[in-house]
């Protein structure tokens, strides 16, 4: 992701998001679903879109946490779609409360969504796609690859040059542990 490395730093949007959380390690179940609801919402959009609608996003989908979106009905899905500061695509919010539900009853298989992303780590990216594909919904291939980089469990947020990648490998996440596993060597 040499590009966003280039461009967003200094950008007042994509900056402080490059520079803070995108490729930092998650493991808090409430950051998790906001992550994976906007790379949902992303889907054919421009991630400055999301970024700029993002506030108003965790206000209008009650901070993103899994129990109140899964509790969710139809009069909240016409809420939602009448509120301009989302994206209001049907099929992706009725997708964001589904998969609530989803990870809800990871809980009770796994301990969680954490725990549930962990225990299936380390998988290639097409492995990683499949699972999701098979677990949640609207999860299609750019869709679970910008999600896991962006939450550390796969490699290419940030080229090993850039300030950022330097920050996040000092905090070894686990694609970088698994690299280190294989045999191979962090830059320094």
């Amino acid at each position: 992701m040499s590009g966003y490395c280039d461009a967003a730093p200094g950008h007042p949007i994509h900056g402080p998001y490059h520079d803070t959380e995108y490729g930092f390690p998650l493991t808090d179940e409430a950051q998790l679903f906001d992550r994976m609801s906007l790379e949902i919402f992303q889907a054919g959009l421009s991630w400055l879109i999301i970024l700029r609608k993002r506030p108003t996003m965790v206000r209008a989908f009650d901070g993103f946490v899994v129990d109140t979106v899964a509790a969710y009905r139809k009069r909240d899905i016409e809420r939602l779609l009448k509120d301009e500061g989302i994206i209001r695509n049907r099929r992706k919010v009725e997708a964001i409360i589904e998969n609530a539900k989803r990870i809800e009853a990871l809980r009770a298989s796994h301990g969680g969504l954490a725990k549930w992303i962990a225990k299936n780590h380390p998988l290639d990216r097409d492995a990683w796609v499949k699972l999701f594909r098979k677990t949640f919904v609207f999860m299609g291939g750019e869709v679970v690859g910008e999600f896991l980089m962006s939450v550390g469990y796969l490699p290419g947020a940030h080229r090993d040059t850039c300030p950022t990648w330097k920050k996040i490998a000092r905090l070894n996440p686990p694609w970088m542990g698994q690299k280190k596993r294989k045999g191979g060597s962090r830059k320094k």
